[in-house]
């Protein structure tokens, strides 16, 4: 526990994905739940109870219970499509947000909450909830002694029988998914991605609709390959729902198999690298990370900028699994931006987008020039 009170906070989305969330909540010290928006008032009324504050205020209108509840802060656990207008709600109110990702449904609407996140000057985090995950910061550690890193590779093999929307998803692998991985391959690197060829395909005994098998080849910055070898109709001797990664370097290579600790020869030797501090587990160290941002001012991993790259990779994988084509991750980028302009309304987010000179340049870390522009 901090020396702040906790931090208030409305939680959006109160649906299967929501409980979790609401459970998270209920048992972080330092967060204390206000109220719970939800179209379904039943829903918002059983997710109260769940977080143990049966009597907090629910409704359908998250601006009118911020007003009433004297929020500090938005939790965003909607389905995608609606990501942009509940997180822009929160942003214009003068709140921080925690999403749930993806950080919107595509990539013109996740430009367009970044440029929100400048032009009110307010924190937009996505919970890209895998990254946090103690044994992946240690596998980074372990890439980072080979030496320089020429290759990455993830193998990920389930077989899941969800049912509902994701049975019927097109291009549901990667869209679903491969995300994760993605995002993780990205933290590992510490590089981002520069163009990816990528197919797509449904083996007959598939019981998905769309696409449930993908392979992609990403060049990285600095001529790295990173390389997604993913299925999810793949019964018998699956991986963790994590992956099974191996990177290859100068020295040596490291592996993981997603549930244990990762381990790595260099120089013909085990690998014994020098531990990083931990970051928690999935969303429980997202939330907890977001609060310390949002007390500290500090900017966490998730932050939209950095996140919207590997929303990105996801596009240019679907794009070139149709195309059959190599895709560069710049036109990908540029053609959204040149989206979210064509549609934006609020005029003081499209003047941010207008202000934008290269949208890679944008997104980077290193843009110091942000709060100079909000």
């Amino acid at each position: 526990m901090t020396d702040h009170a906790p931090l208030r906070v409305v939680q959006v989305g109160a649906g299967g994905m929501g409980r979790a969330w609401l459970g998270t909540v209920a048992a972080d010290p330092d967060v204390e739940l206000v109220g719970i928006v939800d179209l379904d008032l039943d829903a918002a009324r059983s997710g109260a109870e769940l977080a143990g504050a049966p009597t907090i205020p629910v409704g359908r209108d998250l601006p009118a219970l911020l007003a009433d509840t004297g929020a500090e802060a938005v939790l965003d656990i909607t389905v995608p499509v609606a990501h942009h207008p509940v997180t822009m709600d929160a942003l214009h109110a003068g709140l921080p947000v925690l999403g749930e990702k993806p950080a919107a449904q595509t990539v013109a609407e996740a430009l367009s909450l970044a440029a929100a996140a400048e032009a009110t000057g307010q924190l937009f985090m996505v919970s890209q909830s895998r990254r946090y995950n103690d044994q992946l910061v240690a596998f980074r550690q372990h890439v980072r002694a080979l030496g320089g890193v020429g290759s990455l590779n993830t193998r990920f093999a389930k077989a899941p029988h969800f049912g509902g929307f994701r049975e019927e998803m097109d291009d549901v692998l990667l869209l679903d998914m491969a995300i994760h991985a993605f995002d993780s391959a990205r933290y590992v690197l510490e590089r981002d991605p520069v163009s990816v060829y990528c197919e797509s395909w449904n083996p007959s005994w598939s019981w998905y609709r769309g696409d449930a098998n993908a392979a992609a080849v990403f060049t990285f910055e600095d001529d790295v390959r990173y390389v997604y070898d993913g299925s999810w109709c793949a019964p018998g001797d699956e991986t963790s729902w994590n992956g099974d990664w191996r990177a290859s370097g100068a020295a040596g290579s490291a592996t993981w198999d997603g549930d244990h600790d990762p381990s790595s020869v260099v120089d013909d030797a085990p690998g014994s690298p020098e531990a990083a501090p931990g970051v928690g587990a999935e969303i429980a160290g997202a939330l907890a990370s977001f609060v310390r941002a949002v007390r500290s001012g500090s900017t966490p991993d998730g932050e939209v900028h950095g996140n919207v790259m590997s929303l990105v990779m996801v596009d240019a994988a679907i794009a070139s699994a149709r195309s059959g084509q190599r895709v560069v991750i710049d036109d990908v980028l540029e053609q959204a931006h040149a989206t979210a302009l064509e549609v934006e309304r609020d005029e003081a987010v499209r003047e941010r987008l207008a202000a934008w000179g290269s949208v890679r340049q944008a997104l980077a870390p290193n843009a110091t020039d942000r709060a100079a522009l909000a």
